[in-house]
């Protein structure tokens, strides 16, 4: 009996402390860094025991895997488990009361702004339509949120600034803004809300107020595993997928040819890039390794990027999805000036970067 009530008296084992926690994310980002290092030279002695020939197309779309892989899955974790943490100071009930009643101009800035650093994409499009109306956001207002969400959020200009320079992705990030900001504005300016979707249009608007937020050091940091465990399981196969196409470009498409379709000479290729992106889908870290094999074979930047967001800002499922909320008429509107600004920020970069 005394040694079943001994059993019954025994308290649950503890957590571990904060500072345990913090001690052991600083250990782990540690490794990362020195795992990362490595990552070259282990990549250059791998490729070096296969049997390939030396310099020849297969060798070097081989190398271009066997280095990009972990390399962009290890950015893409770092990068994920980061902007985890900040992202819980966030919520979509947070997110729509900051949002909730800005006027046009200012409101556009704030909620361009907001979509880089909070948790949402192409397929959050639904609820969070419904729940900007319901919270009284502006239509324009919440479409520079919906713009900003999925083409300049946090993975694609970390990726862009470890692939490619922080040259380009600050100016990515600026024009990005700038398309998701004036697009929005310009949709509010038309008065389009009864292109909404009857059922939409009569969402009755609730007051929403700013929830508490007393999320602890373990919590954000348990925040920012678990957004590694759900973007990071969810995208690494698309993320491998469009490593293998960078790696055939990079290894079998003559650069001359590249250079003469997607080259600044060519005019026409912005708009062409921005009309095959609309139809495929990814996400930032899926395309940013074709964009790095396709810049590596001399495409020009403008036309590189304007296809990049138009996968990212366009793709043909988020229009299927948006077609729940929207009428038809809205869509076409949406495509129409985002597609616009995508093509002066393209135009631009061959010109900035010439």
């Amino acid at each position: 009996m005394s040694a079943d009530l001994s059993l019954t008296e025994r308290k649950p084992p503890r957590e571990a402390s904060p500072l345990a926690w913090a001690a052991v994310t600083i250990a782990a980002i540690a490794l990362w860094f020195v795992v990362y290092a490595q990552l070259a030279p282990f990549s250059q002695w791998l490729v070096a025991r296969l049997p390939v020939e030396p310099g020849s197309h297969l060798a070097e779309a081989v190398a271009f895997f066997i280095y990009d892989t972990p390399k962009v899955l290890m950015l893409l974790t770092l990068v994920v488990f980061a902007m985890g943490v900040v992202r819980s100071f966030f919520s979509a009930e947070r997110t729509r009361a900051l949002l909730a009643g800005r006027r046009e101009g200012l409101g556009n800035v704030a909620a361009a702004g907001l979509g880089i650093v909070t948790p949402f994409c192409s397929c959050s499009a639904v609820p969070l339509f419904v729940g900007f109306v319901s919270a009284g956001v502006p239509l324009g207002v919440t479409f520079s949120f919906l713009i900003a969400a999925p083409m300049v959020n946090e993975v694609a200009l970390g990726l862009l600034f470890a692939l490619v320079g922080w040259k380009v992705a600050l100016t990515y990030l600026a024009f990005g803004l700038a398309v998701a900001i004036v697009a929005g504005w310009v949709i509010g300016r038309l008065h389009l809300e009864g292109w909404l979707e009857d059922w939409v249009r009569n969402v009755r608007a609730a007051p929403v107020d700013l929830p508490p937020n007393g999320m602890t050091l373990v919590d954000r940091i348990k925040a920012g595993l678990e957004a590694v465990r759900d973007i990071v399981g969810k995208v690494w196969m698309w993320i491998i997928a469009g490593i293998a196409a960078g790696a055939f470009i990079h290894g079998y498409v003559p650069a001359d040819l590249l250079a003469s379709i997607m080259g600044r000479d060519a005019w026409w290729s912005v708009p062409a890039a921005v009309l095959l992106g609309i139809p495929m889908y990814s996400n930032a870290a899926g395309i940013i390794p074709v964009v790095e094999a396709l810049l590596a074979k001399g495409a020009a930047l403008g036309t590189v990027l304007a296809f990049m967001m138009a996968v990212i800002a366009l793709s043909l499922p988020e229009m299927i999805i948006l077609r729940k909320v929207l009428s038809l008429k809205l869509i076409a509107v949406f495509i129409g000036v985002v597609a616009t600004g995508i093509l002066a920020v393209g135009f631009l970069f061959n010109a900035l970067f010439s």
